[in-house]
Formats: C-alpha cells, sequence, structure tokens
C-alpha cells in the first residue's frame, strides 16, 4: 500500500483479525498481519482490532507506539535507519544523521516526498566497534558515510 492509495477494505482487516484469533496472545500476531499486509497497522483497523480482542483503542495505541517497527503510514521502498547510540556518536553518527536527513529532505521517522526513503533513529545495531552504523532494508552497515547511505537508498 502506498502513501496515496486507497484506505484497506474492513474486509481484509476482518480476514487478518479472524486468521490470527486463535492464537494465544492474538494482538501481536494481528498487528504484524496487518504491517505485512498494508505496509503499517492502518487507523480504520483500530476499531476493529480493539473490539474483537476486547481492549480499548488506547491500551491498543500503547503496544503500537511501544514497538517502533510498527508503522501508522506505509514505508518509503527503501528503509534507512542510523544509528544514535553513543558509540556510534562517539564517531560522527551525529553529523552523519543531520547529513542525510538534510539531503533526502526529511526529518527521523519521515518519508522521502517521492516515497522512496523512510529514515528512523535506532539505538545500537551491534556495530559499536565499526561506527557509524546504519542498516539499509534490513542489511547492517559499519563505517557508512552520507555519500554511501545516499547512494544506496537512491537506487
Amino acid at each position: 500500500m502506498s502513501p496515496t492509495a486507497d484506505p484497506p477494505e474492513p474486509t481484509d482487516i476482518g480476514v487478518i483479525i479472524r486468521d490470527n484469533l486463535h492464537l494465544e496472545g492474538p494482538l501481536l500476531p494481528i498487528l504484524h498481519g496487518m504491517q505485512a499486509a498494508f505496509g503499517c497497522v492502518p487507523d480504520a483497523a483500530r476499531a476493529p482490532i480493539a473490539q474483537a480482542l476486547n481492549i480499548t483503542e488506547a491500551e491498543l495505541h500503547g503496544v503500537i507506539s511501544f514497538y517502533h517497527d510498527f508503522r501508522r503510514e506505509p514505508a518509503g521502498k527503501h528503509v534507512l535507519k542510523i544509528c544514535r547510540a553513543e558509540a556510534c556518536q562517539a564517531v560522527g553518527a551525529n553529523a552523519l544523521s543531520e547529513e542525510v536527513l538534510s539531503r533526502l529532505g526529511v526529518n527521523w521517522h519521515g518519508t522521502s516526498s517521492d516515497g522512496q526513503v523512510t529514515v528512523e533513529p535506532v539505538f545500537c545495531l551491534g556495530l559499536c566497534a565499526c561506527g557509524p552504523a546504519a542498516m539499509v532494508n534490513g542489511q547492517v552497515r559499519g563505517r557508512v558515510t552520507a555519500d554511501a547511505l545516499v547512494a544506496e537508498v537512491a537506487q
């Protein structure tokens, strides 16, 4: 689903909920199913999920907002996560982040106007000795530069 696509059909939402209700602790599998189907957990799915699980929408929002990988809007074609942890900051991650955000014309959690790149902060990718680190489309990169990151997501 692209950022300009029509909202999901209620029947699609219902199918995902129904397919996971039999599981013990079905909330996270339902949310993952929504994310897989629509690229996000659409606002239109919140009330049906809450009703099916007999929880409040506030409780549901608490879970969605706690887990950083659940989105309210679909991500861009490329997802770029830049490490914000102290070890990476010590080797230039702040300057790297500022330059990448500026060159892509986005803020943290933002998607470029062409829908190609979503940039997110992440706190430690486990490459502390190879910082600054980033993750591009699920692939970890060490000793990254702004030029390399921007080039990789431009493809």
